[in-house]
C-alpha cells in the first residue's frame, strides 16, 4: 500500500499575501483620490501628475506580483513531478549515505565510496550492541565509485548470526597504513514516503529516514 503523508501546513503564498495588500492599497488610493478631487479648490485644481506617478508605481508592483505568482506555479508543478518520481521508489531498494543495513534470510549488502584510491579496504560489521561480529577483507580500492559489498551472514567464527539491523564500518588505508576518507552507504527498501516542508522523506526498512534527493542508486 502506498502511503504518502504531508506535514506541510496550509498557508498563503508570498504572491497571494502581496496581492491582497496591493488590492487594499488600490482601494485606499482610490478613496483618497476621490476625496481630494471632491474637495479640491476649483480655482486651484490639483496637479494630476502626482496621482499618475502613484498609479504607475502600483502598476509596476502588480506586474512584479504576477511574475512571482507565475514562478510559484512553475515551482509547484516541478515539485509535483518530483513527487511522482519519488513515489516510484516505494518498494525499491535504494542506496543512501549511512552505515545501517538489513540482514534478511542470512543475506545482507551495503555500499561505500572512497575519497581517494586506497591500498587496502576492509569492512567491520557490528550488531545493534556495537559488537564486532564479522570482518570482510580485500574490498575494492578504487576512488569515487559506488562499491557494493555482500555479506553471507556468517560471523568471524563462521557461524550464522541472527537476521536484523547491522552497521558497516569501512576502513581504507594507503601503503603507509594511514586511514583514508570513506563513506558508507546503507541499502534498504523504501517502505513509505512522507512530505516534510515540501520535500520527500523516505522511510526505510532498516528504521532510518532520508531525503529522496540523497539516493545514490536504485535496484
Amino acid at each position: 500500500m502506498v502511503e504518502v503523508t504531508s506535514t506541510t501546513s496550509s498557508t498563503q503564498t508570498l504572491s497571494q499575501v502581496a496581492s491582497n495588500k496591493l488590492t487594499a492599497d488600490y482601494q485606499s488610493f482610490l478613496k483618497l483620490l476621490t476625496a481630494q478631487l471632491t474637495n479640491q479648490d476649483p480655482l486651484e485644481p490639483m496637479d494630476s501628475s502626482t496621482f499618475v506617478s502613484q498609479l504607475a508605481q502600483l502598476s509596476q508592483v502588480e506586474q512584479g506580483i504576477q511574475t512571482n505568482s507565475h514562478l510559484e506555479n512553475i515551482t509547484s508543478q516541478l515539485a509535483t513531478v518530483g513527487l511522482t518520481q519519488d513515489l516510484g521508489l516505494i518498494g525499491r531498494e535504494v542506496s543512501i549515505p549511512g552505515d545501517l543495513f538489513d540482514l534478511e534470510s542470512g543475506q545482507g549488502s551495503f555500499d561505500y565510496v572512497l575519497g581517494t584510491t586506497a591500498n587496502e579496504v576492509r569492512a567491520i560489521i557490528r550488531d545493534s550492541a556495537g559488537t564486532s561480529v564479522a570482518q570482510i577483507e580485500g574490498l575494492e580500492t578504487s576512488a569515487e565509485t559506488l562499491h557494493t559489498v555482500t555479506w553471507d551472514g556468517l560471523s568471524t567464527e563462521g557461524l550464522p548470526v541472527d537476521d536484523g539491523i547491522y552497521t558497516a564500518e569501512i576502513i581504507a588505508t594507503d601503503p603507509e597504513g594511514n586511514v583514508l576518507t570513506s563513506s558508507p552507504y546503507t541499502k534498504a527498501v523504501v517502505e513509505r514516503l512522507t512530505l516534510e516542508n515540501g520535500q520527500s522523506m523516505l522511510h526505510l526498512s532498516n528504521g532510518s529516514t532520508a531525503l529522496a534527493g540523497l539516493v545514490a542508486a536504485v535496484e
